[in-house]
């Protein structure tokens, strides 16, 4: 943790306990990183579903080209956050009211994902003759890498409700290019081809070289101009080796080549955790630790109806204790003596575990605090807050 979130960790009351902090100058020092490792034909969008907060939104201006929202309410929160900022609209299953809603904020990037959506965005446009908007067909794309077999979420390169398979872009390239209503109000600016969460920058790079290659040969083919790529985001996120992290200089080498041999060419990527992960602490303490069977189990304030990442993806958040020396009580203080805990939550479920079986645990004392790192993203949004009607966590800021 870095020094100020462990002296503003310490100084919080027990009744200000569980708490999201926030080192925002950390935030905003790694996406300058990002961002200067990237070429500049690389346009960087920030995937505001990893973690919307508006001062996590606001911090990333500086760094970010513009936002990837996904919903009407997405859009109206991150329109709220960062006036200024240009948005696309990607996602599956975007309703009528959601695409007049975003035609008239106008958002300047669309990701379709069907023909229907396209039939549907070209029916609002057609209220607004003047208005122009920049399309992008997303692709379910197969790619010959076997970097998809082992990852944990895929969003392409197998049957899911994500895109347009091959063909049937084919068939929405051809209502855009071709002499009839579509085309006159859609622009067809190129592909987006998300595929897959949780790529090494090498396997990265092998997707976005396919997805670039099948795109180029689809826009030869029908005669359009192929300005943009999007190659989607997914950059991989470590929970087991927090000091692994995606190589950002390596990634960016790669696309300055891939761009080489496609000149006029822009790409985008759309990372969410993958910027905002390490920023992000659940600052909680222990309620209570209790053998059960020959297992120590420590208790803490919340769990992952606050901090539901681990039980998602099915790890152990990493962490690091913040030892409490005081113990005003009587009685003896239960502590860890096993050498390692679970680390559960406050729900009537065995499945309210943020760590299992932790070495890191071992000596953890009733009330000593518990910081779980990497939790800037795909914590607190994606949670069931009021599974048990518990209190919700504080938010806390630092470096604003």
């Amino acid at each position: 943790m870095t020094e100020s979130v462990r002296w503003h960790v310490a100084a919080l009351a027990t009744d200000e306990l569980p708490a999201y902090v926030y080192d925002l100058a950390k935030l905003r020092e790694h996406a300058a990183a990002v961002r200067a490792a990237l070429p500049d034909r690389v346009e960087l969008y920030y995937a505001a579903k990893a973690n919307p907060e508006a001062p996590v939104l606001a911090a990333l201006r500086g760094a970010v080209d513009g936002y990837e929202v996904s919903s009407g309410g997405e859009l109206a929160h991150v329109r709220a956050a960062v006036p200024d900022a240009p948005l696309a609209f990607g996602g599956p299953g975007k309703t009528p009211t959601e695409i007049a809603a975003a035609v008239a904020a106008g958002v300047h990037r669309w990701h379709v994902e069907s023909e229907q959506e396209l039939h549907r965005l070209a029916a609002v446009l057609a209220q607004q003759p003047d208005t122009v908007v920049d399309v992008l067909l997303r692709v379910n794309l197969p790619v010959s890498t076997g970097a998809l077999d082992a990852v944990a979420l895929a969003m392409g390169g197998r049957p899911t409700p994500f895109g347009l398979d091959p063909d049937r872009a084919e068939a929405c390239v051809r209502l855009l290019t071709g002499d009839g209503p579509l085309g006159r109000q859609l622009r067809l600016r190129g592909v987006h081809a998300h595929l897959a969460s949780g790529l090494a920058a090498t396997e990265q790079l092998a997707v976005a070289e396919q997805i670039v290659g099948w795109s180029a040969a689809l826009a030869e083919r029908h005669g359009f101009p192929l300005d943009e790529v999007n190659v989607g985001g997914g950059m991989a996120v470590d929970y087991e080796d927090p000091a692994a992290r995606f190589d950002w200089t390596a990634f960016g080498d790669g696309l300055a080549k891939l761009l080489g041999a496609h000149p006029g060419l822009t790409l985008r990527i759309e990372p969410g955790r993958a910027l905002t992960a390490y920023c992000g602490w659940y600052a909680t303490e222990v309620l209570d630790v209790k053998r059960s069977h020959g297992e120590d189990f420590a208790v803490v304030r919340g769990g992952t109806h606050h901090l539901r990442t681990p039980a998602t993806r099915g790890h152990s958040q990493p962490f690091e204790v913040l030892p409490v020396d005081a113990w005003p009580h009587p009685w003896p203080r239960p502590a860890v003596t096993t050498g390692r805990a679970t680390l559960a939550g406050q729900l009537c479920t065995p499945k309210d575990v943020l760590a299992r079986a932790a070495e890191g645990a071992n000596g953890l004392r009733t009330a000593d605090r518990v910081l779980f790192t990497m939790a800037g993203a795909y914590a607190w949004n994606i949670s069931h807050h009021e599974f048990l009607m518990h209190p919700r966590p504080g938010f806390h800021y630092l470096g604003d």
